[in-house]
């Protein structure tokens, strides 16, 4: 258990794959964890708590408080729901309720932490990037499947010691947390990664394997316009590593994006590949393979 004197609240906005297993991890170091969703949701989780599978952290159940909206101040609130629920489901969390607290998105793209400066205290706004595969089978039932799960915790303006010690009680409760000083290149690494992958596994229904074996031209290009875009912006820049890397990961390996697509639910298509192509306009990086196929996507998916 964690020492009392060290004990945080902390919100979850949206206890899916990452919120419900970073609440449970929270609430079972000794945190008070408010979980923040719909009614349905909230009694599940008031008469079952959150029950995790984990290879990494073991099987458990952690008790949680549940709300439908924020209404105290906390020391942090972690917000785990993703882009296409993003704005109803910051209703239920009005700009004051925070108090002095930190806002955390745990959010795909580069554009969200300007939109949610503009809403709460600019200098609480502390953007996350988590690398995990969990997901939510069920309501209050979280499957980790990932033999890691690591967070870069950053903020421009956000006070070092608050970004270090919720960085301390993540890490003591299970994810390995770092703090990064540089939030643009934080953000763009993820970025740099993700887009590339998500767009093609899911422009194609295929796996990374066969993305990689059956389309590795295209792959490579739109790696290459990746990294430039990233360049432009202040980020990193390595097309070769990010090649290396989806070399080196499982071929069965699906993007989130591409299970959003296959269960018919809304893309963050324009988190991604639409956040890309702003930043490649303005930055007069050419983007050919991107454009198109984003462009191919919104045919197919006219929704996203």
């Amino acid at each position: 258990m964690a020492n009392p004197a060290n004990e945080l609240t902390v919100a979850v906005l949206g206890p899916g794959g990452v919120g419900g297993l970073l609440a449970a991890l929270l609430s079972r170091a000794g945190h008070r964890v408010i979980c923040l969703s719909g009614e349905e949701t909230a009694a599940t989780l008031r008469t079952d708590g959150i029950r995790v599978r984990s290879t990494r952290f073991g099987d458990f159940t952690a008790r949680v408080e549940t709300a439908t909206e924020l209404r105290e101040p906390v020391d942090a609130c972690l917000v785990t729901v993703k882009h296409t629920a993003l704005d109803p489901a910051l209703r239920r969390v009005p700009a004051a309720a925070p108090g002095d607290g930190l806002l955390v998105p745990f959010l795909n793209g580069v554009e969200h932490p300007a939109a949610l400066r503009a809403r709460y205290r600019p200098d609480r706004v502390a953007p996350a990037v988590v690398r995990v595969e969990s997901t939510r089978v069920a309501p209050g039932v979280i499957e980790h499947t990932s033999p890691f799960a690591e967070i870069d915790l950053t903020g421009t303006g956000v006070p070092r010691a608050r970004l270090d010690a919720l960085a301390g009680a993540l890490g003591a409760a299970g994810p390995a947390t770092r703090v990064q000083d540089d939030e643009t290149a934080t953000l763009w690494a993820k970025m740099s990664f993700l887009a590339p992958f998500a767009l093609l596994t899911t422009r194609h229904g295929l796996p990374l394997g066969d993305v990689r074996a059956r389309h590795r031209n295209e792959l490579t290009a739109l790696v290459e316009e990746t990294a430039a875009i990233s360049r432009a912006c202040g980020g990193p820049s390595d097309p070769a590593q990010a090649l290396a890397r989806y070399d080196a990961f499982p071929p069965t390996m699906k993007s989130s994006m591409q299970r959003d697509a296959e269960a018919g639910r809304p893309l963050e298509l324009d988190a991604i590949g639409g956040a890309l192509l702003r930043a490649a306009e303005r930055h007069g990086v050419p983007a050919p393979v991107t454009d198109r196929v984003v462009g191919e996507l919104r045919l197919v998916h006219p929704f996203a």
